[in-house]
């Protein structure tokens, strides 16, 4: 019997969740695709992509669904995020009102589907001179048990890493 044969097809689902123009979309392309565009495109509804990883030698293929971002006159549709393994959680480094947002976020998830793994990522970390949430922020959430990365969609820092982590924390 070859190793190929023990090796079981695993599917997990993912959602990315955050308030609009935090740069979700340009994660999964950075993630899936190796790529990152400066156009500026509104997801309308949902994006689903998909993306095949190894863990310790096992395939697993990531359904990705890029949820249209959140503000006060559109919510994220909770019927999109059955049936999720977990999710990333993004803020924009550069608007604090995206942190206040993914906090609101994580809260309606808990009440919708239970605690299920995330990773809070804080985006567009390479903006330096307009970074407007603190490493000492940051820090705290850490302290206070969160999950959090930093990453940028543009430079590819932190976007492999934040997606694997996900993948590992719902195996």
């Amino acid at each position: 019997m070859t190793s190929e044969i023990n090796k079981q097809e695993i599917k997990k689902k993912f959602c990315t969740l955050g308030a609009y123009a935090v740069g979700k979309t340009s994660l999964m392309a950075r993630f899936v695709k190796s790529i990152f565009s400066e156009k500026y495109l509104t997801t309308i509804g949902v994006k689903i992509d998909k993306k095949v990883v190894e863990i310790d030698g096992n395939p697993i293929t990531l359904a990705l669904w890029d949820l249209a971002g959140e503000d006060e006159y559109l919510q994220a549709r909770t019927s999109y995020l059955r049936g999720a393994a977990g999710y990333l959680l993004v803020v924009d480094r550069t608007r604090p009102d995206t942190l206040t947002k993914a906090i609101e976020l994580k809260e309606r998830v808990d009440v919708e589907l239970g605690e299920i793994p995330f990773v809070l990522v804080f985006n567009k970390s390479d903006l330096l001179d307009d970074l407007q949430i603190t490493a000492a922020q940051i820090e705290q959430l850490r302290q206070d048990g969160w999950d959090v990365l930093e990453t940028s969609a543009k430079t590819g820092q932190g976007v492999e890493d934040a997606f694997m982590r996900l993948t590992r924390k719902v195996l």
